[in-house]
Formats: structure tokens, C-alpha cells, sequence
């Protein structure tokens, strides 16, 4: 099985940067994908960001592109999420998502609060 653990979230106001962390851990040979998740109350999970475990390739939902980064450590075992330029709508609980043969696996989340 693998593990994920998010850190990092918090309440900053907007314009602030926060950045998100993901450890991942077990077997994760299983993981192709590293991504990051979020949801609000009554709504859908909606896909934010993605990077490729092997090559680092990342793609975006094109509310974050150019606001957000993804990246990963060299060994895979780590995720993160910067966040910049924060508005109110990214307010959510963000979710850490491994895909892989036997996943997708899930984190706990982590609140992110954005006031005006």
C-alpha cells in the first residue's frame, strides 16, 4: 500500500503564497503520477495539478497556470505545491493523489483558507 501525508496548508489572506507538501511512502513504485486535488463543501473533487514521478513533466487546471508550481523531489518520495498570487477561490481542502497500478491513493487533506 502507499501512504500519503500532506502538510502545509494554513489561512493566509489574499495575494499571499503558501506552499503544500506530500510525502508519499510504502510502495510507491506504484506511483506513475504525483497530483494535487481540492474540494469545497457540496462540490465535486476537481483535478489541480500533476507531475510525472519518472521526468517531473507537470500540466495544470487552467485556473492556477501561472500562479501554482508542482514539483517533486529527485527520489519521487515527496510532492509540493507552491501557491502563489491566492485568491478566495482557491479556499478548499486540498487532497494529495498518487495514480498508479493500484491506486489512486489518497491523502488526508489539508484546509486552505484564502480571506479577502
Amino acid at each position: 500500500q502507499v501512504q500519503l501525508v500532506e502538510s502545509g496548508g494554513g489561512l493566509v489572506q489574499a495575494g499571499a503564497s503558501l506552499t503544500l507538501s506530500c510525502a508519499y511512502s510504502g510502495t510507491i513504485w506504484r506511483i506513475n503520477d504525483m497530483a494535487w486535488y481540492r474540494q469545497t463543501p457540496g462540490n465535486e473533487r476537481e483535478f489541480v495539478a500533476q507531475i510525472t514521478r519518472a521526468d517531473g513533466r507537470a500540466n495544470y487546471t487552467d485556473s492556477v497556470k501561472g500562479r501554482f508550481t508542482i514539483s517533486r523531489n529527485n527520489a519521487g518520495t515527496t510532492s509540493y505545491l507552491r501557491m502563489n498570487s491566492l485568491k478566495t477561490e482557491d479556499t478548499a481542502v486540498y487532497y494529495c493523489n498518487g495514480q498508479g497500478p493500484g491506486g489512486p491513493f489518497w491523502g488526508q487533506g489539508t484546509q486552505v483558507t484564502v480571506s479577502s
